[in-house]
């Protein structure tokens, strides 16, 4: 690997100069060289919306998904290979499991997110039809589609495969091709995990491409189909946010900067309390795992004033136990920053910290090291520092993006809340505390300034992923210093590569448009009971028309004595009647929807399989002795299974009576053979 290559336009591109050299972490050594020179970035980014994106375009949600646990399942094959590289970059086999286990973690996730929550289809439905006329003619709904651009993400170097991954994963869901341009201090593992998806041929052409060096001009070739995508420092995303394309053309930008990030120990959380050992044990964690080179590190640990003694000395007592050096000698558990370079900022940050205070514990001009050369590596020890005034503003304002934090006293909730505000927006801030109020006091005190809070308790320590662990399934960003974006969180960060569109329509262009039969639309009565037709013979408007049933005074007496509901509602003609909202005895709702499941259920054996869910239902219309109920039952959602023999049906239901009034709308879920 003497030269990174580039991946653009279809084809594997080798710089025509030999670049920047990088480096070991751990020995110094040269790994390769890196340049980005010779490289079209307006034709990469083309080859991405004309070649990509159609592609990607054609398959649903489903495809795109079953496609990243497919890739995902490759990359896992080729761990081994990829700890190798990930060493290099002074990862101890910890670090790279959170790097390279959670990226393919993080492909697992939105493959099983997009298949359960999506459609098997190209356009997501948003929210309910609303209503803009009285008779029903005229609706409104809206969609997302995807983005006609290109998904380009400027990572850095802390994470060389979970970061892109993390990135990558959403957008293909979403049908965006991405292109990634990796930070180069460890863009070689990057380099070989693109390789990896691009000769297993899984992908549509296009759909990846991969730039290593720098961007060059590429932000000048973005149009207001494009998505920028960065992770890094919180002045070069300013940087980059300004960039005249960026903002003349209206791009989407999402920046998940480096932020000053918050743990808070609670008043109650005394030495030999499960919290205590928790808030240490956690502490002494974030500075050492990556070398304290993670964006959601603990910068700020804000202590009771009364036991900041008593902090120190414990996370003291853990830190000396932590053996830094050669990430593949045994009992290492601190490796190196990822280059001398990335050392030297560390130590020039850190001497902005000591104006507000002093240190506890390491030296970060020197450190013991096991089978590791401090003159080569780029090693250093964890610092940890004690401000005792919390209200000196460098614990605020500086960020050494290493194994180094400071403690901080406060005195009382309403101190703390404002103390952890001054970081101007962070990532992720953790509450540690068995005490429910002040957790709740705090949590709502610093929400507007974090994009995530972790409380930590003795109830859910065991389960807890820890502080500085961002889940696929929750956003990943924070306001103000942290960037001001969200990333990941599930669906959310598949709908931020797609465009929101309000539609206005007929119920029947609705329907044809979202593919989801809308009321006013169309119904199909053709003879054949819907339950007696496959999935690929099944077509959205299919109906069933079934009733009238009477409902007797019998009938609700007999509900009441077999059920044990004998609300007085349903039982006491003078409460009932006293009741506003009724006139004298009526039926139980379940008892409308029993009588309403006996009218259009096909009995015999047949394609529906079975019925595995009711949602949305309300009862609109009190149903009293004498009334007669009909039910139409309408086919709505028809959403295939591409790895099972059937697929999954969502039925409106509409339950009436004598009169035409709705007494109870639903929405019924079988499924049905293929």
């Amino acid at each position: 690997m003497a030269l990174l290559r580039s991946y653009v336009n279809g084809r594997w591109h080798t710089p025509t100069v030999d670049g920047q050299p990088l480096h070991d972490a751990v020995t110094g050594e040269e790994v390769c060289t890196v340049s980005s020179a010779g490289v079209d970035f307006a034709a990469a980014l083309d080859h991405g919306r004309r070649v990509g994106g159609p592609a990607l375009r054609e398959l649903t949600f489903h495809q795109r998904a079953a496609l990243l646990k497919t890739v995902a399942s490759m990359l896992r094959e080729h761990r081994e290979e990829l700890y190798g590289l990930s060493a290099r970059t002074g990862a101890t086999k910890t670090d790279s499991m959170v790097d390279i286990d959670g990226g393919i973690g993080v492909l697992f996730s939105f493959s099983s997110k997009g298949r359960r929550e999506l459609p098997n289809d190209t356009v997501y439905v948003d929210g309910d039809v609303e209503p803009l006329g009285k008779a029903g003619t005229f609706l409104g709904q809206h969609i997302h589609t995807p983005l006609r651009g290109v998904a380009v993400q400027i990572n850095a170097f802390n994470f060389p495969m979970w970061g892109p991954l993390e990135k990558f994963a959403p957008a293909f869901v979403a049908g965006v091709p991405s292109l990634i341009k990796p930070a180069s201090q460890t863009a070689y593992l990057t380099a070989r995990m693109v390789e990896l998806i691009i000769e297993s041929g899984l992908l549509p052409e296009g759909s990846l491409q991969f730039v290593a060096g720098s961007a060059g001009d590429l932000l000048d070739h973005l149009t207001e189909q494009d998505l920028v995508g960065f992770t890094g420092s919180a002045s070069t995303a300013q940087r980059l946010r300004a960039h005249p394309v960026v903002v003349s053309r209206s791009v989407r930008f999402n920046a998940e900067a480096d932020s000053l990030n918050c743990s808070i120990l609670g008043p109650d959380a005394k030495p030999g309390t499960t919290e205590f050992d928790l808030y240490v044990k956690q502490l002494v964690s974030e500075m050492t795992v990556k070398a304290g080179q993670k964006c959601t590190a603990i910068r700020r640990a804000f202590v009771p004033a009364d036991l900041m003694d008593a902090v120190a000395e414990a996370a003291s007592e853990r830190l000396a136990k932590v053996k830094v050096g050669n990430p593949a000698a045994e009992g290492v558990r601190m490796g190196a920053l990822a280059s001398l370079e990335q050392r030297e900022e560390v130590r020039r940050s850190l001497k902005g910290l000591l104006e507000a205070g002093r240190v506890v514990f390491g030296d970060a001009e020197k450190v013991d090291l096991v089978d590791a050369d401090a003159t080569r590596g780029a090693f250093m020890s964890p610092v940890l520092l004690r401000a005792d005034d919390a209200d000196l503003p460098q614990p605020h304002e500086v960020e050494a993006f290493g194994p180094v934090s400071t403690l901080l006293p406060y005195t009382s909730t309403e101190q703390v809340v404002e103390l952890a505000a001054r970081g101007q927006g962070s990532l992720v801030g953790s509450v540690v505390t068995a005490d429910a109020g002040f957790a709740r006091d705090v949590v709502l005190g610093v929400a507007p300034w974090h994009g995530r809070l972790l409380v930590l308790d003795a109830d859910d320590a065991k389960e807890s992923t820890g502080h500085g662990s961002p889940l696929p399934m929750l956003i990943h960003g924070g306001p103000g210093r942290a960037g001001g974006g969200e990333e990941m969180g599930g669906i959310r960060g598949v709908l931020h590569h797609m465009q929101r569109t309000a539609v206005q329509a007929s119920p029947k262009v609705l329907s044809a448009v979202t593919n989801r039969w809308v009321a006013g639309a169309d119904r199909n009565v053709d003879g054949v009971h819907p339950f007696r037709k496959s999935l690929a013979q099944l077509k959205i408007g299919d109906t069933v028309v079934a009733g009238p049933r009477p409902v007797s005074m019998a009938d609700i007496e007999h509900f009441a004595e077999f059920t044990g509901d004998t609300f007085y509602a349903h039982m006491d003609e003078d409460a009932a009647k006293a009741n506003p909202f009724f006139d004298g005895r009526v039926a139980h709702g379940y008892l409308i929807v029993s009588f309403a499941a006996g009218l259009f259920v096909s009995p015999e054996p047949g394609p529906v399989l079975a019925n595995y869910g009711l949602e949305n239902l309300r009862f609109l219309t009190p149903v009293y002795p004498g009334d007669e109920l009909t039910v139409t039952l309408t086919a709505k959602q028809i959403t295939p299974r591409e790895a099972n023999d059937y697929g999954e049906v969502r039925w409106d239901a509409d339950v009436t009576n004598q009169n035409g009034d709705s007494v109870a709308k639903y929405d019924v879920l079988t499924l049905v053979a293929k």
